[in-house]
């Protein structure tokens, strides 16, 4: 219970901070953080890559921090919290996700809900739901967003299983690794969640210097090759010449 709970219950909760995340509410603080991140909309600020990746150092027994978690708790934590979280977002969005999205006046939540259709319309629902649990935001807007549009449950299931037992398990473990590969690792912890939170913006950097790329290549050359548009009374009178 020790592990569950957090060896530090009476240091002050930051939950835009992972290290006093865990120091508060150990694994627990794993499942709460990533339900509330991927199955509901108030959780989109929530550090889920750098909690994981910081949960797994913390269970390798080189860290030298005063928090030590245990690894199968922390993992058990995680695929719960990934796994019921989504489903939780789908379920929401298909009893009433769509209004709710189309009425959100939050810019992070819109821009997350315009990328995540640009990952629908790319990759198609199976590898967008994948892809969406490696970029911050999409991943609490997309499971909703799916729901809202009637995917089947069974499709979406198996797939967001795929993904958030990929993205969470993944993370921590590495996590561990690196923590006991390397003594005091726990040291650069910083500079490595940097890395981490820089490293999972990439795709939308990536997708935004294609989109670029895209535009300025169909113009203005594309725009010569293609026919002048009709209007719609030329259209009738060529009609009626050709009557």
């Amino acid at each position: 219970m020790l592990h569950l709970a957090g060896a530090h219950a009476d240091i002050a909760l930051n939950p835009l901070s992972s290290t006093s995340l865990l120091a508060s509410l150990g694994a627990l603080g794993v499942f709460l953080v990533l339900f509330a991140e991927t199955g509901l909309l108030i959780g989109f600020f929530l550090p889920g890559d750098s909690l994981l990746f910081t949960a797994g150092l913390l269970c390798a027994g080189s860290s030298t921090s005063k928090t030590h978690l245990s690894l199968p708790l922390v993992l058990l934590a995680a695929a719960g919290g990934a796994l019921l979280g989504a489903q939780t977002g789908f379920i929401i969005g298909r009893k009433g996700g769509k209004p709710l999205l189309e009425h959100n006046q939050n810019r992070y939540l819109n821009k997350g809900a315009d990328r995540s259709r640009d990952l629908l319309s790319r990759y198609g629902f199976g590898k967008a739901i994948v892809l969406a649990r490696f970029i911050p935001i999409v991943r609490t807007v997309l499971n909703p967003m799916v729901g809202a549009l009637g995917v089947p449950a069974r499709v979406f299931t198996i797939w967001q299983v795929v993904g958030g037992l990929i993205w969470s398990v993944g993370l921590t473990l590495l996590g561990y690794g690196l923590g006991a590969t390397i003594g005091n690792v726990d040291k650069y912890l910083l500079p490595i969640i940097a890395v981490i939170v820089v490293a999972s913006f990439v795709p939308i950097v990536i997708e935004l210097v294609r989109q670029k790329k895209s535009a300025k290549g169909s113009s203005p050359e594309d725009a010569m090759d293609r026919p002048a548009p009709v209007s719609r009374q030329s259209q009738e009178r060529r009609t009626g010449t050709d009557g």
